[in-house]
């Protein structure tokens, strides 16, 4: 039988060319078809209308040009592309992408340890905070950058940003400059697999996209076995600044072989004549202008300033004598609003060139699920912050075990979107998988999580909640990243693709700042409350380390407040992440209902 979740509305049939995507009524003629597959032009059901986007947008001013040219390039650099170098350059991706995540997963766990170690384990989210913020705004100029520069160089450049975190990291001594490293490393990591992305939308069907990009994330499946007792043996052993220092060296060495494969066909490209390079006369000071212009530099500064005010403010009100009261968080909020509120309004009638049309960013779809994605990762980072730490003190899990829960996600996840990738291979819908199964099961697996929170609960009941999570992520993400996707012309998914990478990571790090601000709230008037009068003296440092925080007897008074303090703080970020889940459900609620079956594969795919 053929798997096809209830649809209450019909499908809109889309037809793709090699340069535009627009929706065709199945009612029309055969005649009237051909015209539209020729010239773009549709008779739509309003109801179900997806737009191309390849009108006139005086918000979008004078940058589309510029985009086209860089799809155009990316096309022709495909045509001398042969087979055996695609699929080598998928199976470097895999390895690339396995590495990265066997980096990232031990790297994340040893997160809390190098900010103890400085005796500032309450900041652990506001690190998160910023790198994810920033990591999330350089993918918009960076897929600029992609168009302009070329994609090796792009690449290289960003592998270069990975190496230089890594060695930051391995030389920091205080929470300030592993903070910076971060930046650079989070940047690094998640423009790579930004650029991954892209390469795959450029080499494959929309049908069958789905299933190449959750086979590159499969490495993931592998690595969260491994790096759980590899970082129990670098804390035992070599310590975290050696663990830094390899990966500097891995990192690059793992990155050339992709980088010669996509330059070598970049310069064969130009050799044939398929790419022509553009030639300027512009001086220096010219040049200048014009990339500030092209990459939106008032606007980039206005953005990232903005939000990080505002979120700072969340994470730092704590350490000020008078908390919310403080001048300094007081103008942190309120100029980082203006600035925020700036950024709109120049970017809307000011910017000579923007980020991504406007036409987009008002098309339904491509709106709801921005705010789709938003919610889901500001509610995931809402509870998952500290819930590392939790288990570790709570449950007092070594490294090991405590990391195998924290990644029944990513394992459940990955698996789960390889089978949702073939079932829209097979089905090709993305709204009603998400609306009736992704957004109910992963509100099931949070809102159980507020019962079983308890020190005294079985911690297979924790496990159960993260399998719930897990199959609803792995049905939630590829469903996002193919939705916009699918309502986007071919020239605009770089574009789309980056603004969705910037709302996540910006509903990332509003997520962790609240987080942050909960737990410098909560836990140590929780401590206070609970923590015998002989241990109050020694607040301080319990609050400050998870190595204090695990030192105490399972059975003294002085653990028992601590687990009751986890646990009732716990409850407070589990209550407000499965309330920000009704965003979630109401959004994907709006998507309009796509049949990816209907969309024609374009010129020169290889899958």
């Amino acid at each position: 039988m053929k798997f096809r979740l209830p649809s209450i509305f019909p499908a809109a049939a889309l037809v793709e060319s090699e340069e535009k995507k627009t929706p065709v009524n199945s009612n029309n003629t055969v005649n009237e078809e051909k015209r539209m597959a020729c010239d773009g032009s549709s008779a739509m059901d309003t109801k179900e209308e997806i737009p191309s986007h390849d009108q006139d947008d005086s918000s979008y001013k004078g940058s589309i040009t510029d985009f086209q040219y860089g799809v155009k390039s990316a096309q022709a650099a495909l045509q001398v592309w042969s087979k055996p170098h695609l699929i080598m350059a998928y199976g470097l991706i895999w390895l690339l992408s396995f590495i990265m995540a066997l980096s990232s997963g031990i790297n994340n766990t040893l997160t809390p340890y190098v900010t103890s170690s400085f005796q500032e384990h309450s900041l652990t989210a506001t690190t998160q905070v910023i790198s994810s913020m920033i990591s999330g705004l350089i993918v918009l100029p960076y897929a600029k950058l992609l168009n302009i520069w070329g994609r090796p160089q792009g690449f290289a450049l960003m592998v270069c940003s990975m190496t230089v975190g890594l060695i930051m990291m391995a030389g920091c001594q205080n929470v300030t400059t592993y903070c910076a490293a971060q930046v650079f490393y989070s940047v690094g990591s998640s423009t790579i697999y930004f650029t991954q992305t892209i390469f795959i939308a450029d080499t494959t069907s929309l049908k069958n996209r789905a299933f190449i990009i959750a086979f590159t994330a499969s490495p993931w499946i592998a690595t969260v076995w491994a790096y759980g007792p590899a970082a129990e043996s670098i804390l035992n052993t070599i310590g975290f600044r050696w663990n830094f220092g390899i990966w500097a060296i891995v990192i690059p060495v793992v990155s050339s072989p992709l980088f010669g494969l996509f330059y070598y066909n970049y310069l064969k490209a130009i050799k044939v004549g398929l790419i022509v390079k553009p030639k300027s006369n512009r001086t220096f000071r010219e040049s200048c202008y014009y990339y500030a212009i092209e990459f939106d530099v008032v606007g980039l500064l206005l953005i990232c300033a903005g939000l990080a005010l505002f979120l700072l403010s969340f994470n730092l009100y704590s350490y000020q004598p008078n908390q919310w009261n403080s001048p300094l968080i007081i103008c942190f909020l309120i100029f980082g609003g203006l600035l925020i509120i700036a950024f709109g309004i120049w970017e809307k009638w000011g910017a000579p060139v923007t980020f991504i049309p406007w036409s987009l960013l008002t098309d339904r779809t491509v709106f709801f699920t921005y705010t789709m994605a938003a919610s889901l990762y500001l509610a995931w980072y809402l509870w998952d912050s500290f819930f590392y730490s939790y288990l570790i003190v709570v449950y007092s899990l070594s490294v090991s075990q405590a990391t195998y829960i924290t990644n029944i996600y990513t394992i459940g996840s990955t698996v789960w979107s390889l089978v949702m990738g073939l079932i829209i291979m097979y089905n090709g819908r993305l709204k009603w998988q998400a609306f009736y199964f992704g957004v109910p099961i992963t509100i099931l697996g949070v809102g159980l999580m507020i019962m079983f929170r308890q020190p005294d609960v079985n911690i297979g009941f924790i496990v159960m909640c993260q399998i719930f999570i897990a199959f609803g992520g792995g049905t939630l993400v590829i469903c996002e990243q193919m939705t916009v996707m699918a309502v986007s012309s071919h020239q605009f998914v770089a574009a789309v693709l980056s603004m969705e990478n910037m709302i996540i990571s910006i509903g990332s790090a509003v997520g962790s700042a609240i987080s942050g601000a909960m737990w410098t709230g909560i836990f140590p008037a929780k401590l206070a409350k609970y923590l015998p009068a002989s241990a109050l003296g020694d607040i301080q440092s319990i609050y400050g380390s998870i190595t204090v925080q695990s030192s105490y007897a399972a059975d003294s008074p002085e653990k028992i407040a601590i687990n009751l303090a986890y646990s009732e703080t716990q409850r407070y970020m589990l209550i407000a992440a499965t309330c920000m889940y009704a965003i979630t459900w109401a959004s994907v609620a709006m998507w309009k209902d796509v049949d990816l079956k209907q969309i024609k594969r374009e010129k020169g795919l290889a899958f």
